[in-house]
């Protein structure tokens, strides 16, 4: 491991915590493709299927801030564990009126509660950030293996819950996903050196982590790039079905993630100068030009290797957006502001999978690559429209004149405290 990644585990409970935060991600990338195959093998209905993986997606997204702003004022332990047993008891009852052919509503409603599942990867990045505040290269790097255990839960999840529901038996993939999410989370409140001290209540101010402009901005761009993710899952699937081999889609979107792992190994060596703002544009404009490329290749191999360039701009953007949402949100609401940009993600998806299917049942998997390359470019206006947002404001004191100058001593005090504030 390279001496940047060595350092930041020099603290103690830093591997305990990563490695438990590993195991409540896997569910990350297994739960919705499992759903879709055990759905589709017990009933042969893929809109049903579809359906229900989109229903817990978009509960998550609706819970997941609610669940951290909770852990923002409570602590991890006292909220996550309960918060994980709803969901790990949602999806018993989703496996179990799958298997005996339960009203679709019931599904339904199952899918719903399941979606009351942890951001488990904000909750890591928040112990990260409580153990280097202050430290920034130190925190780049944290970040940076972070996004990393991203991409590893979404190289090896999907193959694994697509696997085992195939060649064991339906329910296997979600029954392993709820699984790793139960030990991973326990797991991880079970470590109460490294849990970041709450907030409660009356230490908060009014409102959501939301009401900061900088927040939107992110949000709002990474539903658009969620539209990315998504449209490129459904759409490669279908273009992998086109030419015969659908099975290899799965590797092909391995590949895709595997350039968003090599870029975050590699974005967590550097040392990087001048604003994150400027970084974060720039990541998001290279997100919407490589999808350029997936409008002209008419190849499996082809399309593997555009897609691993794609997928270089994808980590070093994550942890950029990571670094923006602790400088834009206050302390006490870190976890429900980085919890916010996954909401964003999540939306997206939801959004890019429905239209993407959409355009590659009337027009097929070639033109399906659009959507991708629409949300892209949308995404890149969105960020340049809301630049401004994420800058530093620089302070411009005030030069007193003469006459003003006797109240200099009684407004001091006054001036310190509304640059803290600024600051």
């Amino acid at each position: 491991m390279p001496s940047p990644y060595r350092a930041i585990f020099g603290r103690p409970g830093t591997l305990s915590f990563s490695a438990a935060g590993l195991l409540g991600r896997m569910p990350l990338s297994m739960m919705g493709i499992g759903i879709v195959t055990m759905v589709s093998q017990l009933t042969g209905r893929y809109g049903l299927a579809g359906a229900l993986s989109a229903a817990v997606a978009l509960s998550a997204a609706v819970l997941g801030p609610q669940i951290s702003r909770l852990v923002d004022r409570h602590g991890q332990r006292r909220v996550l564990r309960p918060a994980t047993l709803v969901s790990i008891a949602a999806v018993a009852g989703l496996l179990l009126s799958a298997q005996q052919r339960w009203p679709d509503w019931t599904l339904f409603v199952f899918a719903a509660c399941a979606g009351c599942v942890p951001s488990v990867g904000s909750m890591i990045r928040a112990r990260w950030a409580e153990l280097y505040r202050g430290s920034p290269r130190e925190l780049h790097t944290a970040y940076s293996w972070e996004s990393i255990v991203d991409e590893t839960c979404f190289i090896f999840g999907p193959i694994l819950s697509i696997g085992l529901s195939t060649a064991w038996f339906p329910e296997a993939g979600p029954l392993l996903a709820a699984a790793f999410l139960g030990v991973g989370v326990f797991w991880l409140t079970a470590q109460r050196a490294t849990e970041p001290v709450p907030h409660p209540r009356e230490q908060h101010s009014t409102g959501s982590a939301l009401r900061s402009r900088g927040l939107q901005v992110l949000v709002v761009t990474f539903v658009a790039t969620g539209a990315i993710f998504g449209a490129i899952d459904v759409v490669t699937v279908a273009f992998a079905e086109e030419r015969g081999h659908k099975a290899a889609a799965s590797l092909v979107l391995a590949v895709y993630a595997l350039g968003s792992c090599v870029a975050g190994a590699v974005f967590g060596l550097l040392h990087l100068k001048g604003h994150a703002s400027r970084r974060w544009v720039v990541g998001v404009c290279a997100m919407a030009v490589s999808m350029v490329p997936l409008q002209l290749v008419n190849s499996l191999p082809l399309m593997a290797v555009a897609l691993f360039v794609a997928g270089l701009s994808i980590a070093p953007t994550m942890v950029t957006t990571m670094a923006l949402v602790e400088e834009h949100v206050p302390r006490s609401k870190l976890t429900e502001g980085m919890t916010w940009t996954g909401t964003g993600l999540a939306v997206g998806v939801a959004l890019g999978s429905s239209a993407a299917g959409w355009v590659v049942d009337v027009a097929g998997a070639g033109r399906g690559y659009l959507v991708p390359g629409a949300a892209g470019a949308l995404a890149a206006l969105v960020a340049f429209a809301g630049w401004r947002r994420l800058r530093p404001q620089p302070l411009v004191p005030a030069v007193p004149s003469a006459s003003a100058a006797p109240l200099l001593g009684t407004r001091l005090a006054s001036e310190e405290q509304d640059g803290e504030r600024v600051g």
